[in-house]
Order: structure tokens, then C-alpha cells, then sequence
């Protein structure tokens, strides 16, 4: 089973000394070709009847995780930027801001408005959800497009059950799952 699998290539790790947390470590699930296989499939099956034209998944990770979603829900992908980040390319971006994050910081997050219109059903994805700032920028952006938003899909959720809630977000695994 995914979740177990998971589970058990999940790790923490100890960044050192002045450090306030722990930091976690996903990097086993990249690498395992059979979770990359199934994540896809199984974080779009979180909405099996929702038919989502588009999935749009923030930076980094999102990069990786949005288009294993899109294509196992038969939708396009769209990435969501961070302002500051590596995109240099010209063309209109819908930029909306986001609440503090986990470690208090605010950022712009934003989509190719080119790409984003009435009519599109839209999928969120990440691949853990803390505070869910990011995905209620996401939010914003989706319904100021005139976009309808199906949900928000993503491997761990720590989130307070009403921001998942509010994001109408469904997860594979929770904090408490994890060791």
C-alpha cells in the first residue's frame, strides 16, 4: 500500500544546533520508482469524480508532483512560480500573496493568467500542507480567474482540520502517521 510506503521511507532529519525544528526528509519517495509510479494515480483518485481540466502545483516540488497528478487525472499542469524564484521569462502572471507560512515569512505566488480561465476545473496539488498558505494564494488566484476550484490533493496534511476544510483539501497521510 502507498501510504505505508510512505510511512517507511519518510525520515527526519536534525539540521544542528541553532536549529528550532526538525526538517523533513521526502527524498526516499523520489527516489522509489514504484511510489513515483503511484503517487499520481492515488493523489488524483482523492477526487475521482471531479474532472479537473488543470492541475497547478506550486514550486519545487509541485514541479515534479503537479504533472504525475495532471496526467493521472487526464488534465493539463500549470505551475504555480514563488515571486523571486527562478522564473525569467516575460508574460502575464495572476500573483496573489500569502498568509504567513510555518516559518512566518510572506510570499506572491503566482500563475501564467494566459493559461487560467472561466471554465477551467482546478486541482491543487502539494506535497505537504503545514499551514496551507500557499494553496489559499492559490486559491485566490484560481477564483479571480473566474476558474471553479475542485480541491486540493496532497501526500501529507498538518494542517488544523479547518484550514483542510477550507482548502477542501484531502490528503494520503496525516502528522500523525508519520514517526
Amino acid at each position: 500500500m502507498l501510504n505505508r510506503r510512505l510511512v517507511e521511507l519518510f525520515r527526519w532529519i536534525d539540521p544542528g544546533p541553532g536549529s528550532t525544528h526538525l526538517v523533513s526528509d521526502t527524498s526516499g519517495w523520489w527516489r522509489d520508482p514504484e511510489v513515483l509510479a503511484q503517487v499520481g494515480p492515488a493523489l488524483a483518485g482523492l477526487f475521482p469524480d471531479a474532472r479537473p481540466t488543470v492541475v497547478i502545483a506550486p514550486e519545487v516540488t509541485g514541479l515534479l508532483l503537479g504533472p504525475l497528478v495532471a496526467v493521472a487525472a487526464g488534465a493539463g499542469f500549470l505551475p504555480a512560480y514563488k515571486d523571486g524564484g527562478e522564473r525569467r521569462r516575460a508574460g502575464p502572471t495572476r500573483w496573489a500573496q500569502t498568509p504567513p507560512d510555518y516559518r512566518g515569512r510572506r510570499l506572491r505566488v503566482g500563475v501564467d493568467s494566459r493559461r487560467l480561465g472561466t471554465g477551467d476545473r482546478v486541482l491543487l496539488v502539494d506535497d505537504w500542507v503545514d499551514t496551507g498558505a500557499q494553496l489559499d494564494a492559490l486559491c485566490r488566484v484560481v477564483r479571480d480567474a473566474g476558474a471553479d476550484l475542485v480541491g486540493a490533493a496532497a501526500l501529507v496534511a498538518t494542517c488544523p482540520p479547518e484550514v483542510a476544510a477550507r482548502l477542501r483539501l484531502r490528503a494520503l497521510i496525516t502528522g500523525a502517521d508519520l514517526p
